[in-house]
């Protein structure tokens, strides 16, 4: 006869085997998904900031909007810098501004001018939570929501999954949670 002990054990031992399934099911279908072949498209985009509960600097601004352009998918030369704001390098500015140039990934099936430079190019899945990438936090809430709706749309993305909601002049009840998948480039065969 099994004791409650044992019992409480055995089912936390095939929890997390049921999780270590799951997530090696969620690594295999990152590494098999098929290349395809894709187009580098340039993007130019003058980014400015409109907010209630954050402020950025103008640097602070283009830090962050690099980051967010390399994690969804952008190649690493992605450039952004401060654009025209009011107060000096470093001080917050109610109307910060950034200015992009990135190149994102395009499928060449769906290219007609066939564009920049050929690569090999994967779904990848992203995700955009609290903490995840590291610097990003539940203030960012809105930025989040101004990068979905200006930025991203000139990835070629599929399956968004956009549960953020933002409520302004505070962070609490605040929720980032933006999905999705990106076309990006494959990581080089070894």
């Amino acid at each position: 006869m099994k004791t409650p002990c044992k019992l409480t054990f055995a089912a936390g031992v095939a929890m997390v085997a049921a999780a270590l399934s799951a997530s090696t099911a969620f690594a295999d279908d990152a590494t098999a998904t098929a290349r395809e072949p894709g187009v580098w498209q340039k993007h130019q985009y003058s980014f400015a900031f409109m907010g209630f509960t954050t402020t950025y600097s103008c640097d602070g601004l283009a830090d962050k909007l690099k980051q967010l352009l390399i994690v969804a998918g952008a190649r690493k030369d992605a450039k952004a810098s401060a654009g025209a704001c009011a107060s000096g390098f470093g001080r917050p500015d109610k109307f910060a501004r950034a200015n992009l140039t990135f190149y994102t990934l395009a499928p060449a099936a769906t290219v007609e001018d066939g564009g920049d430079p050929r690569a090999d190019g994967i779904w990848r899945r992203v995700a955009l939570v609290a903490r995840s990438p590291r610097e990003l936090g539940i203030g960012d809430c809105e930025l989040i929501e101004q990068f979905r709706t200006n930025v991203l749309p000139m990835f070629a993305t599929r399956n968004v999954e956009n549960r953020t909601t933002c409520i302004p002049h505070q962070e609490s009840g605040s929720v980032i949670n933006l999905k999705f998948e990106s076309f990006a480039a494959a990581p080089k065969a070894t």
